[in-house]
């Protein structure tokens, strides 16, 4: 949750022995500033920003949060542009509510002003690449309300390539954005598919039709657990890309099929528009070309087509490819010729193509098997659930709806049995959930009961509204520095480096880690969990009534064989409703609450070095205190 300088020194060193090894231009290199690189600094520049003093644009002296890079490859005829933005908070928050990129409006129109370069030659086909740490989905609006999506969209880059994530939420971590000009559009909140399939019209094939908006978004995995690594290539303006996995050990050739382009991940709008249009690059079709890099010697390139039309894999191309690189290359640039017209299909995923290369040692090495289509049709993808929801929602949007909605709910299932007591001579019991056998019967019981409990019921309710009025806690927000912040639902409020200015409610949607969870797993279940503790009681002394065959509170008259004595002398009656199976679930199910809470609330501790009694009593013990209370209450005797 803050740095450690030891880490940072063998960073520098590392890459200082990769740009020794590599023989390339340290200038060449670039590397981007992500939230663990920002956690715990005060100040960008400062003595605790490890980022400027030892990363690579540190040392060249790149301060700015914008680094471009532009190429003119092919005698001028095809151009490329690489653009690279730092959007991590201004003010470096320790984790874990540093979890957001915050692109202000100012990195926004730097952005802009690189993706627009030879705007004004429209004619000389241009690739435009962009690159940061966060993905989209993980990412805030400037204070305008403006986002990086709006910006990418407006240039429609060839791709996005971001981190963040990791790849244990998936290797699906990829989206395709399209410009929707619906007012009401879901895509504020969700996109439910990788793809989106761009709404059918009338084909304008004319030089002066506006582009199609849209771009790719390519999340690239992780090096520090999985070693996983990207190879990426712009090949007569074709954007691929390999990832390779070297965690079960290092590769001897990797292949990275330039053209045609895998259809999944690769195809979009533009290209099926400029294919039937043909206003694409003929000569950039007219062959199969795969990068080859190898430790050995390569003897043999081949590639090799499958057609799927018969839900086979039937081979239809086995053609050797020639070397079109030359010593220079650190890649081998194979190329085969072949009848691209005869792979029209209107199947995204009809044809599959597999390159294998063979070296001097006679090893084999193969790609997996990817579909094509030159038509530039999409193939269809789907998320898992876990990479749907670090993709596929976007989180500050949601974060205030899914707030409220969870603050509503809990005051409406506390205030409205209460107000249905208070004005209805009429009470749920147990003989009318029995009788209606439902679960909202069953609910209204619980709830009913927990009014029952008023100490319980006046202590969640004021639990609530201290935690929407109130700071949650106080904690050292900053590695360095005596001065501490304080937390709400809509962020921090710390205090400036210079002391003179305060930051106020900076870190959101952030906080929403430690508030959402606290309030679906904490505290929710904590409510519930009271109410069913208050109505297995009633519950069960109604049975009790009902077998022994008396009154309320007459107790008199019980049979002496019903009738126990325990060690007190106390009398205690036989009767067990089902036993005692039901309240040890409960019971066991506050502990797992309290559990649950504790471990938050030691994470914190942790990060933000605090003590529970002094700056966070109510959040520690408000839960805690209720259930035991409850617990208490709800004894039978």
């Amino acid at each position: 949750m803050k740095q450690n300088e030891e880490e940072w020194v063998e960073y520098k060193n590392v890459m200082e022995d990769v740009v020794k090894r590599s023989g390339l231009d340290k200038n060449i290199f670039y590397d981007l500033r992500g939230n663990h690189d920002n956690f715990g600094v005060p100040v960008i520049g400062g003595s605790l920003d490890f980022y400027s003093k030892y990363s690579i644009n540190g040392q060249l002296g790149r301060s700015g949060h914008v680094n471009s890079v532009t190429l003119t490859l092919q005698a001028g005829k095809q151009k490329y542009l690489f653009v690279g933005l730092d959007s991590t908070m201004s003010v470096g928050l320790r984790g874990p509510t540093n979890l957001f990129g915050h692109p202000s409006d100012q990195l926004l129109a730097e952005v802009d002003l690189e993706l627009s370069q030879w705007g004004s030659q429209p004619v000389k086909p241009v690739s435009k690449i962009s690159f940061g740490h966060f993905p989209l989905s993980f990412s805030a609006s400037s204070q305008s309300g403006k986002t990086l999506k709006d910006i990418f969209l407006k240039h429609s880059l060839s791709a996005y390539v971001c981190g963040h994530l990791h790849s244990r939420f998936g290797k699906n971590l990829k989206r395709y954005h399209l410009s929707s000009h619906r007012f009401l559009s879901s895509q504020k909140f969700f996109q439910f598919n990788l793809n989106q399939n761009p709404s059918e019209g009338s084909k304008n094939c004319s030089f002066g039709a506006p582009p199609v908006q849209e771009f790719w978004e390519w999340e690239m995995g992780d090096w520090r657990k999985t070693r996983a690594m990207r190879i990426l290539a712009i090949d007569r303006g074709h954007v691929s890309f390999a990832d390779i996995d070297f965690k079960s050990g290092s590769k001897k050739t990797i292949i990275l099929p330039t053209f045609p382009l895998d259809s999944r991940f690769m195809s979009t709008s533009s290209s099926h528009h400029e294919y039937e249009c043909e206003h694409m690059l003929p000569s950039s079709y007219e062959t199969v070309r795969a990068l080859v890099f190898s430790v050995s010697p390569i003897v043999s390139v081949v590639a090799k087509i499958y057609d799927t039309r018969y839900e086979n894999l039937d081979i239809v191309v086995d053609a050797p490819m020639t070397n079109l690189g030359d010593e220079s290359s650190r890649g081998d640039l194979y190329a085969v010729p072949w009848n691209y017209k005869a792979f029209q299909d209107p199947s995204a995923d009809r044809f599959w193509l597999q390159i294998e290369a063979t070296d001097i040692m006679g090893r084999t090495t193969m790609t997996e098997l990817r579909p094509f289509s030159v038509n530039g049709l999409h193939g269809k993808v789907s998320w898992t659930w876990k990479e749907f929801f670090v993709m596929g929602c976007q989180w500050e949007a949601l974060y205030y709806p899914i707030l409220w909605v969870c603050l509503y709910f809990l005051l409406l299932i506390l205030l409205i049995p209460r107000a249905f007591l208070f004005f209805s001579r009429k009470q749920i019991t147990y003989k009318n959930v029995l009788a209606a056998k439902g679960f909202i019967s069953g609910v209204g019981l619980v709830l009913q009961e927990l009014c029952n409990v008023p100490i319980a019921w006046f202590g969640f309710l004021g639990y609530l509204f201290y935690l929407i009025l109130f700071p949650w806690f106080t904690g050292q927000v900053f590695t360095d520095g005596e001065d501490k912040g304080y937390m709400t639902y809509m962020g921090w409020a710390v205090k400036s480096s210079d002391n003179k200015s305060n930051h106020d409610y900076i870190g959101s949607p952030d906080v929403m880690v430690v508030v959402l969870p606290h309030l679906i797993f904490v505290v929710l279940p904590a409510i519930l969990s009271s109410g069913a503790l208050a109505a297995e009681r009633v519950v069960h002394r109604g049975k009790f009534l009902s077998v022994s065959g008396k009154k309320k509170d007459d107790y008199s008259g019980l049979d002496q064989r019903s009738v126990r004595y325990d060690s007190r002398g106390n009398r205690r009656s036989k009767f067990h409703f089902g036993g005692h199976w039901i309240r040890l679930i409960l019971l066991v199910l506050c502990l797992v609450i309290c559990w649950k809470h504790f471990k938050n609330c030691r994470a914190l501790m942790k990060a933000y070095e605090m003590n529970p009694l002094l700056h966070f009593p109510v959040y520690t013990l408000g839960i805690p205190l209720s259930l035991v209370y409850v617990i208490h209450k709800t004894k039978r005797n």
